[in-house]
């Protein structure tokens, strides 16, 4: 039997931008989505609004297997204690290798050694996988928005979870 591979999780750096945005087009799926798919001219992965340092990386080798983006979820000071979760990807061929619950752990980290005593995140109603990740991981659901988006004809609800880090 041999030994599954391993992986690292990083910060990003701002070189990671091109393979990251062709990650994110990658795993596009209407199962988390609330965007269209992308098309050319593709948007730079990295901007004013998410910064290389609002990432962590999953890596093997030169391979880049998913990121985890987590920021404050408004520039108020009286919310300056919260981050929240803005995304998740990892690669189809790394999914079932617990890169995934790697990343959001070691963003709860990096949450708390940022000063957060709080994570919020928001997940579509129907992505079950997802959301069960985040309840394995101490997340609660905190509010419902019902049919918030229509995707495909179909009402979706915004499940909203959170949990302290404390």
């Amino acid at each position: 039997m041999t030994e599954p591979e391993t992986f690292v999780i990083r910060a990003a750096l701002p070189g990671d931008a091109e393979p990251l945005g062709l990650l994110d087009r990658e795993t596009w799926s209407p199962l988390h989505a609330v965007l269209p798919a992308p098309s050319e001219p593709y948007p730079p992965f990295f901007g004013e609004r998410h910064r290389p340092e609002d990432h962590l990386v999953a890596e093997r080798g030169d391979a880049l297997l998913g990121y985890v983006r987590i920021g404050r979820p408004t520039p108020l000071d009286s919310n300056a204690h919260v981050r929240q979760i803005q995304g998740l990807a990892v690669a189809d061929a790394a999914r079932g290798q617990g890169v995934g619950r790697a990343l959001l752990r070691a963003a709860l980290v990096k949450a708390r050694a940022d000063g957060a005593t709080r994570v919020t995140l928001r997940v579509l109603g129907h992505n079950v996988p997802a959301r069960a990740l985040y309840e394995a991981e101490g997340f609660v659901v905190e509010g419902v928005l019902p049919g918030e988006f229509v995707l495909d004809g179909h009402p979706v609800d915004d499940v909203l979870m959170g949990r302290s880090l404390s």
